[in-house]
């Protein structure tokens, strides 16, 4: 497959009717809260350090280094179990053979084999808050006076209070290539969908990627989100963009007794004038910095430590075992008393045979 025409044609059919529309400031921001009990363990601090499935989320370049295909999944009950987040992902790693006549030795019929590989992935995000009472139907104005009231007794009736779900989703589409031992591109395709209760909306966006590789101990990062502003298009007839986010990360690995030490920084820039709801701001630019740390003792266990843009100080441990691996995350927040603390599980299965392999 063609990388630059796969993504020419998402990128034209996203920019489609983007007439009349508005900026949609944190329009996206279900999508920034992370994915991955080992990704979140290190602050979010992924972009160069991902070498897994993960990568469908934290830099979709990074699905060209795996060699057998995975599937993770996780979920979160947010502020105190008021919010559900769950995610899931399944990544393929292909390789094509093509022959080719060297037409210079064509009288020697010498074919050339070349070797196209290439890596899809396929994942879901669902970030929800489910059976919420709907009781605009359920109030009673018996004295047609615009008061809810019975006869003087405000009260709602029961027997008329629906309940619905207020959720957003994402399914991303995910494809790398290697360029070279160094370099490798990758991209996501992402459709959203918005339900709030009778009200929904549908977008459609784009998200380019790359990593490189120049030594063992070396690694940088970079995704850019919502490349040509994602547009999404809302039944109420509001439609909204979301603007590009360029992340950058650079990770040093280095060996350290028996186990391999992971160090990262990441930096987030937007473009969306959030001023103090970020770390920096110059105008409309705004940055936040994430930061990480990991300790692999042997490839068995794993602890780690983090801090996110949000300012809060996050742990996570990993254990690795045959074919699986168990990762946890937390992060604790200022206002934890009300809201609850953030813990995170996830898994991913390694289909580690040699049937499988790229």
């Amino acid at each position: 497959m063609n990388f630059k025409k796969f993504f020419y044609l998402f990128i034209f059919i996203s920019q489609i009717s983007i007439s009349q529309t508005v900026i949609g400031k944190y329009a996206g921001e279900f999508l920034s809260i992370g994915i991955g009990g080992r990704a979140l363990g290190m602050g979010g601090a992924y972009v160069a350090v991902a070498n897994d499935i993960t990568g469908t989320y934290w830099n979709p370049a990074a699905l060209g280094l795996l060699n057998y295909p995975e599937i993770s999944l996780m979920h979160d009950e947010k502020f105190a179990g008021l919010v559900n987040y769950d995610y899931g992902a399944v990544v393929f790693p292909t390789t094509s053979n093509f022959k080719l006549s060297n037409a210079i030795e064509d009288s020697t019929k010498i074919n050339n084999v070349v070797n196209n590989s290439a890596t899809y992935g396929i994942s879901f995000i669902r970030l929800g808050i489910d059976g919420i009472p709907d009781t605009r139907l359920a109030w009673n104005d018996k004295n047609n006076d615009g008061l809810f009231n019975d006869g003087g007794e405000v009260r709602p009736d029961i027997s008329k209070i629906t309940f619905f779900n207020a959720a957003n989703y994402a399914l991303y589409f995910s494809y790398a290539e290697k360029y070279n031992d160094e370099l490798y591109f990758g991209g996501n395709i992402k459709l959203i969908r918005h339900d709030i209760g009778e009200f929904y909306a549908n977008g459609i966006g784009v998200d380019l990627a790359a990593i490189y590789i120049p030594s063992n101990n070396l690694r940088f990062g970079a995704i850019l989100q919502d490349v040509t502003s994602t547009f999404i298009s809302w039944s109420t007839g509001r439609n909204e963009l979301i603007i590009p986010t360029l992340k950058s990360g650079l990770a040093y690995i280095i060996p350290l007794y028996d186990g391999i030490l992971t160090t990262a920084i990441d930096a987030d820039m937007k473009f969306e004038n959030r001023r103090y709801a970020s770390l920096v701001h110059l105008g409309s630019l705004s940055g936040d910095i994430h930061a990480g740390i990991e300790y692999d003792y042997k490839n068995l266990v794993a602890i780690r430590a983090g801090y996110n843009e949000l300012g809060n100080i996050t742990l996570g441990a990993g254990l690795h075992l045959p074919k699986l691996d168990v990762d946890y995350s937390f992060a604790k927040f200022d206002a934890a008393e009300q809201l609850g603390n953030s813990h995170r599980i996830s898994l991913r299965l390694k289909l580690e045979e040699e049937i499988y392999k790229r």
